[in-house]
């Protein structure tokens, strides 16, 4: 087992996802960001560190038929099935390493929220963005948000990267044309704000 992966699994065994920074009631703007893509519902979307994210209810609930949760922790994937209770089994669940992750096919989106920021190493990056293109549809839609700058510079006791457009555009390349962004104030369970950046992109 990667240490990245005891890392995460360790966190998801000590707490419950109500008890995690990251956790939001509701992705109001990953939901707004989504829709503005104006993909039909039965597009194929990924939501990659999804983990115990409620986005998969929310999009099911919107009427989305063909989404997938990526996560390398199989203990948050397991809240989420459980939570999710018989609808689990519309979704694909995928216990993996993103930088490593192999797709049985494409999708029209990929949904990132924190989980690039994580990546200080340039070749887990370097790996991502690899997989990335290799997973998402040409005219595809790409939703990243991480840390803004001025924002936290460690979460969950590791370091990270803090992005603002130029930053992240220099790590994906031109193959990706910016389209959107915008400022997001989360608060945390434990009511501390953090500063998050999001930015849609489209896969040229």
């Amino acid at each position: 087992m990667s240490d990245r992966k005891t890392h995460w699994e360790n966190i998801y065994a000590d707490k419950t996802p109500l008890e995690l920074s990251w956790y939001q009631n509701e992705p109001a703007l990953s939901l707004q960001l989504i829709r503005n893509t104006q993909l039909t519902h039965d597009s194929p979307i990924i939501d990659v560190g999804g983990g115990a994210s409620v986005l998969v209810d929310y999009l099911d609930k919107e009427g989305y038929t063909n989404i997938a949760v990526l996560d390398i922790s199989g203990k948050s994937l397991a809240h989420a099935r459980k939570r999710l209770g018989d609808n689990a089994n519309k979704v694909e669940w995928y216990e993996e390493d993103v930088t490593l992750f192999n797709p049985p096919h494409r999708f029209s989106l990929w949904h990132d929220r924190a989980v690039f920021h994580f990546l200080t190493d340039a070749s887990d990056r370097h790996d991502y963005v690899k997989v990335l293109k290799r997973t998402l549809n040409p005219n595809g839609h790409l939703i990243l948000a991480a840390f803004a700058i001025g924002g936290p510079t460690k979460c969950s006791g590791l370091d990270i990267i803090q992005y603002d457009a130029n930053k992240l555009i220099t790590e994906l390349g031109e193959t990706f044309e910016l389209v959107e962004e915008k400022d997001e104030t989360h608060v945390t369970p434990s009511n501390i704000e953090q500063k998050f950046h999001y930015f849609r992109f489209i896969k040229k």
